[in-house]
């Protein structure tokens, strides 16, 4: 079983910083892509940043140049540091893994839990 723990979601006030933190751990032939979605109370969920294993990173354009994803092959995680961050940023973080669990086979999606985070002053 594939298990992704994530950490660091907490209260902060607008302009400030946040660093996400998520591993994947299990029985694992290889991953994909690593991601973060947000939702916010009553919004539909959102992809914020997405990297490949070996490709650059992407970002939805509200996060540009304030968000920046950054993922260890080797160590099966990925950080999502948050700057300046603005109160329609406050939402719940999913950490999500594209997960191939044994050679040739179609990657399966995994989430986490989900971390919240709340910009408010």
């Amino acid at each position: 079983q594939v298990q992704l723990v994530e950490s660091g979601g907490d209260l902060v006030q607008p302009g400030g910083s946040l660093r996400l933190f998520c591993a994947a751990s299990g029985i694992i032939f290889s991953i994909n892509t690593m991601g973060w979605y947000r939702q916010a109370p009553g919004k539909q969920r959102e992809l914020v940043a997405v990297v490949t294993s070996g490709g650059p990173p992407n970002y939805v354009d509200s996060v540009n140049g304030r968000f920046t994803i950054s993922r260890d092959n080797a160590k099966n995680t990925v950080h999502l540091q948050m700057n300046s961050l603005r109160t329609e940023d406050t939402a719940v973080y999913y950490c999500t893994a594209d997960v191939k669990l044994r050679p040739g086979t179609t990657p399966v999606r995994y989430w986490g839990q989900g971390t919240p985070v709340t910009v408010s002053s």
